[in-house]
């Protein structure tokens, strides 16, 4: 006898039942939210120690104050300040540093690098010398007045001097001296205010290919 084909509206197979949820243990609560404060207090500490590892190790801000580093820097501007690159190496030529006031450590000073240990710097007839080679100064507005040495730069130290020579207390003050390698902070890296003068510093060009 011929098999019949259900037709439309015919009885399909009886599915068994779904299984019951009745003996399974219940779901697990949700943690319990955190109180707001609580979080707000975490991104704070957070926040502070991350401040705190930058300042330390890595770069703070600094404001110029004073005449000194004009035209290069103006007095008001602000500046992030490299902590970490002379844990790893030496300060180089033309790299505008900050450091501690000899005479008062609790002050900071922003000049540029210009004689390193062991190096002869000499000032005469409007220019700088170091190990009888003369330094460009085209980046100047005014030549440097006043004589200066011959001297040679103790061990561990260096002379810095300001980019407005004729109105800078540096190298050449005996107030100032020759800075010591652990009064340097760090090297000025870059101008982040007034937004019109925004600029990474570096040292002039011209600079890089004298060596002692």
């Amino acid at each position: 006898m011929p098999s019949q084909i259900p037709t439309m509206g015919s009885t399909g197979p009886v599915l068994p039942p779904l299984p019951s949820d009745a003996g399974l243990p219940p779901a697990p609560a949700p943690p319990p939210t955190r109180p707001l404060w609580v979080e707000v207090l975490q991104i704070v500490a957070g926040s502070l120690l991350l401040a705190f590892f930058i300042i330390t190790y890595v770069g703070r801000a600094f404001t110029v104050e004073g005449p000194s580093m004009y035209p290069t820097l103006h007095s008001g501007e602000r500046l992030i300040v490299d902590e970490l690159t002379y844990r790893f190496r030496d300060p180089a030529r033309g790299d505008i540093v900050v450091f501690r006031y000899p005479a008062d450590p609790s002050e900071y000073f922003v000049k540029r690098l210009v004689g390193l240990p062991g190096e002869v710097v000499e000032i005469r007839a409007g220019h700088v010398y170091v190990n009888g080679r003369q330094l460009s100064d085209d980046f100047l507005t005014e030549q440097t007045l006043g004589d200066f040495g011959p001297a040679v730069v103790p061990d561990q130290h260096y002379f810095v001097l300001g980019d407005n020579r004729n109105n800078s207390a540096d190298s050449r003050d005996p107030r100032v001296g020759f800075v010591p390698r652990s009064f340097i902070v760090g090297r000025a890296l870059w101008r982040y205010w007034p937004l019109t003068r925004v600029q990474v510093l570096s040292p002039p060009e011209q600079w890089q290919t004298l060596h002692g």
